[in-house]
């Protein structure tokens, strides 16, 4: 399989994970990549969800770093975007932070048994 193909799927992927996220809820790029058996991958989530953008029904919103910080919110299209959308549903952010970060995290290792 050709690389390029490899990282369509990787993506791919990526994208159904995340649009299981439920509502009001918060993941990690570390969590997923995890999840999905690519663990130290957590860049590589990263770049499939800012490629995600174009397509609306991805919540890539609903991801975040491993300590609950909006550190994708600058690849949104405006810079308060992403906590925007958190907050719409139902997430509280304060300076760029999830509050009850572990409260909200949901674990697709967990979750999607």
């Amino acid at each position: 399989m050709s690389e390029n193909k490899k990282k369509e799927n990787f993506f791919q992927d990526v994208y159904e994970v995340v649009q299981l996220i439920p509502k009001g809820r918060v993941t990690s790029y570390g969590a997923i990549a995890s999840y999905l058996g690519a663990k130290g991958s957590a860049r590589m989530v990263g770049w499939a969800l800012i490629a995600s953008h174009p397509l609306t029904k991805i919540p890539a919103h609903r991801v975040v770093n491993r300590v609950g910080l909006l550190t994708g919110s600058q690849h949104f299209e405006v810079p308060n975007a992403m906590q925007e959308r958190l907050e719409a549903d139902g997430v509280k952010v304060v300076n760029n932070q999830v509050i009850d970060f572990e409260k909200l995290f949901w674990d697709p290792a967990k979750e999607l048994v």
